[in-house]
């Protein structure tokens, strides 16, 4: 298995015999055989015998019993000696709880929650942190440093937003489909006419001609004597 460095004594921790505790369980890991790689060490465990028993440690922190000759040096603390003590800055004000521990670009960051301002992480250096000694509970941090919000800058979570109710479906009626009516072809007109023709002469009198007066109109009649004027 392919474990990540969080030791600074790799080489007296990872010996071939050595004892290590998967984090939260009452067993052991017996180390039977140790190799640096790059990145980590490779560790192979007598308890360890199938791959899904290794795949059951991923992501598993390995710890180790600690006695008289592991005192660290001054200044120097284990991991879950800074878990659940709380943090202030300069003035005293609380920023938050150490909730977890881990290592990025060769430094300790503790992860702060619980605070006014928010959660955030906190590399264990100068100048995020002015005082660490999480033995007798104290950690303080620069908050400007950090550059944390202030508290009036740091709007109060919505509220959840309740289910809308559902609207009933209203469905429209059908349209029946239509025949589009047909159009009507536009009626016949007249051309214009021209002149009126000019009457035949037939050589009888036009009747619109005036009556010839003093005079009959036409001819007599046989036996008949011809009108005269009163």
């Amino acid at each position: 298995m392919r474990v990540e460095v969080l030791t600074d004594r790799p080489v007296e921790r990872f010996v071939v015999g050595a004892r290590l505790h998967p984090e939260g369980s009452a067993g052991g890991l017996t180390i039977v055989e140790a190799r640096p790689a790059n990145p980590g060490w490779i560790l192979r465990f007598g308890e360890v015998r199938t791959r899904e028993a290794a795949e059951s440690l991923r992501l598993a922190y390995l710890e180790v019993e600690t006695g008289p000759a592991d005192a660290l040096p001054r200044g120097a603390y284990f991991w879950h000696e800074m878990i659940g003590v709380e943090v202030r800055d300069p003035e005293g004000a609380p920023l938050g709880t150490v909730r977890d521990v881990y290592r990025a670009g060769g430094a300790d960051v503790l992860e702060v929650a619980g605070g006014p301002r928010g959660d955030f992480d906190l590399p264990i250096i100068r100048p995020f942190v002015r005082i660490l000694a999480p033995r007798r509970g104290e950690i303080v941090a620069d908050p400007e440093s950090l550059d944390l919000p202030t508290v009036d800058r740091i709007l109060p979570p919505a509220p959840p937003r309740l289910p809308r109710p559902r609207r009933a479906t209203r469905r429209r009626p059908a349209v029946p489909a239509t025949t589009p009516p047909a159009q009507a072809s536009p009626p016949a007109q007249a051309s214009p006419a021209g002149p009126p023709a000019a009457p035949a002469d037939t050589g009888a009198p036009s009747s619109d001609a005036a009556p010839a007066t003093g005079a009959a109109a036409m001819d007599a009649p046989p036996g008949s004597l011809p009108a005269t004027e009163a």
